[in-house]
């Protein structure tokens, strides 16, 4: 192989190119409200999420500490994003895959890890305590003592998973020059929330972290109800969330989360996920709270192109949601 000077500008590797997503103000969205938001644009990661960052530190920390080497198989449970994030690494690094989903996994994030060559094994039936992620896990479990050789990446519990998002933390400051007032993180391990909320503990920052959780999870207490719409909110309580760290949550639900993701389409031309949607709809119903002036900030953590099917299909929407229709246009109409 032959050694030459590389520019600065260009990537080692399509895993160095994860990370140090840009900030964009969203200045169309709320144009009433008199406070500055911006997204965190996490879907410009090269597995179209914010879980690319997760699935890589964890998987490198694993290698370097030695609990994995090449040959050797992940396992993982997954609503989809991470089993992306996890598939892309694996691939790169030479590793196995196996991801534990459920009927919630969407067909084109299907398509996807089977075409990185993952195994997806899927759960049809949900525990009657904990719900499909109960029965993801207890299957998780299984895997790993019939599979030689294997690795649970964990990201439920992983403390490698809320230590990546203190790099995450240190992007967004330093692109707001250290002025961020308050900071909305969706929920689902409460990785990302921690991370966040442990970064601005750590570095006695003033942001408020505001928690948005999905109508039906359980991580704040709430009564477990079915969910349409993944990558956010949980059946099981998380095994990092610290309250204390948090200054305020809220909920949202599926109806808000599609209504959420056409509004920043309409808007910004911003095409994102479900819990993106989520987030602009939490951003909305806490607006009254927000001082005029203040920098709000939230992530956009992944694609819309895998919703195509549900969130921006009209017909999905009029049958799964048909409160929908009163909530909300899409663009073109009904």
């Amino acid at each position: 192989m032959i050694t030459q000077h590389i520019s600065d500008t260009v990537s080692e590797s399509i895993i160095h190119t994860i990370g140090d997503t840009p900030l964009v103000q969203l200045n169309r969205i709320f144009k009433q409200n008199k406070f500055n938001l911006f997204g965190k644009l996490e879907a410009a990661n090269p597995g179209g999420s914010i879980k690319d960052r997760t699935s890589l530190f964890i998987v490198q920390q694993a290698l370097a500490n030695g609990r994995i080497k090449k040959g050797d198989t992940v396992v993982e449970s997954s609503s989809g994003n991470m089993a992306v994030g996890l598939a892309q690494a694996c691939l790169y690094y030479g590793l196995k895959l196996i991801v534990v989903v459920d009927p919630k996994l969407n067909s084109h994030t299907e398509k996807i890890l089977k075409t990185y060559g993952a195994r997806i094994e899927k759960i049809t039936e949900p525990k009657k305590d904990g719900g499909f992620l109960a029965a993801r896990l207890e299957r998780v479990q299984n895997l790993l003592i019939s599979i030689p050789n294997s690795f649970w990446s964990n990201q439920y519990g992983n403390q490698d998973n809320p230590l990546t998002h203190h790099k995450t933390m240190t992007e967004m400051m330093d692109s707001l020059q250290g002025k961020l007032d308050y900071l909305f993180v969706a929920t689902s391990t409460c990785g990302t929330l921690m991370g966040c909320a442990d970064y601005i503990y750590e570095n006695n920052l003033d942001t408020k972290i505001i928690a948005v959780d999905a109508v039906g999870s359980v991580l704040f207490g709430g009564p477990p109800l079915k969910r349409l719409i993944p990558g956010h909110g949980a059946g099981v309580p998380s095994q990092f969330l610290d309250t204390d760290r948090i200054h305020d949550h809220m909920y949202v639900d599926d109806v808000d989360c599609a209504r959420g993701c056409w509004s920043l389409l309409e808007s910004e031309s911003i095409l994102c996920g479900g819990s993106s949607g989520g987030m602009i709809s939490a951003v909305k119903k806490y607006s009254k709270h927000i001082e005029e002036g203040s920098n709000c900030a939230l992530f956009l953590c992944d694609r819309g192109e895998r919703y195509l099917d549900t969130i921006y299909n009209k017909e999905w929407l009029l049958k799964k949601l048909p409160e929908s229709r009163n909530a909300f246009t899409p663009i073109g109409g009904w």
